[in-house]
């Protein structure tokens, strides 16, 4: 069995985002996605805590939801809302500082998900802090953290 390939895709300017196929279908990762309870399982970047999330258990737009993080050893929690979703397709949420993460669903065939995940910062509030102090690389490696854990699971 061979590890699936992460890679790079081009969406624009202040846009980090890669993409992987997933043997599963779109409605099974979309399950997860969609569940602000289970964001931990996806989380590659290792911020996310799992026993203090908020919010339903399947999001829809203009929901919010608080998930507790930690960087440096510190403790915080973050609520975003979601701007935009469709079922098995999109998930896509927004920080308070105008950041989105963005999760996109294509079922290449049945059983196989090509699954992109992206983050733009070029919505957010001071979008040159995410680079002057790495947030982009950062969290470039964070989503391919997060989607070689999420072929795994399902390889």
């Amino acid at each position: 069995m061979t590890q699936a390939s992460v890679i790079p895709v081009d969406q624009g300017p202040k846009i980090t985002a890669r993409q992987v196929n997933v043997n599963a279908s779109a409605a099974d990762i979309f399950a997860l996605v969609a569940d602000p309870h289970r964001h931990h399982e996806l989380d590659g970047s290792g911020t996310v805590r799992d026993s203090t999330v908020k919010g339903p258990d399947r999001l829809k737009k203009g929901d919010k939801f608080s998930v507790g993080m930690k960087q440096f050893g510190v403790p915080y929690k973050i609520t975003s809302t979601v701007t935009e979703l469709a079922d098995n397709k999109v998930v896509e949420w927004q920080h308070p500082m105008g950041h989105k993460w963005r999760w996109e669903l294509v079922e290449t065939a049945p059983g196989n998900t090509q699954v992109t995940e992206s983050f733009n910062y070029g919505t957010a509030k001071v979008p040159a802090m995410i680079t002057a102090f790495g947030y982009d690389k950062k969290n470039g490696d964070g989503i391919t953290k997060t989607l070689e854990q999420l072929a795994k699971r399902f390889a």
